[in-house]
């Protein structure tokens, strides 16, 4: 466990362990939960689709395509534990393929219509 106090800042950081120099690092999702088993329900989306969803989410500067960095405030869910489990699905990607996942950035996905 890493303890920090209510609104204090987070950093994070994800780092592709790899030989291979070419590949770069998207981060694009990232989800707390109370618990460290269910990040549907009573969760909170920090970055969807690579959209940041929590205003005190940040990105960094990164020396290194195979490397992200970030930050949000940490905060506690109401009538829960103090402890916030976070889960990051990162995407990785050949560096330069403009065409990739990681180059798209924020994907503002719409929701399909449900019909009778």
């Amino acid at each position: 466990p890493y303890h920090v106090s209510i609104n204090q800042n987070l950093y994070l950081q994800a780092f592709l362990h790899s030989s291979d120099a070419s590949l770069k690092l998207f981060l694009d999702t990232c989800v707390a939960s109370p618990t460290p088993h269910n990040f549907t329900k009573r969760s909170y989306t920090i970055i969807e689709n690579g959209c940041a969803k929590d205003p005190t989410y940040a990105e960094y500067y990164s020396p290194h395509s195979h490397m992200l960095r970030f930050r949000f405030s940490a905060f506690q869910f109401i009538r829960s534990n103090p402890e916030v489990y976070l889960q990051c699905e990162l995407v990785v990607c050949r560096a330069y393929d403009y065409s990739s996942r990681c180059y798209q950035g924020c994907v503002h996905r719409s929701k399909r219509e449900a019909s009778s």
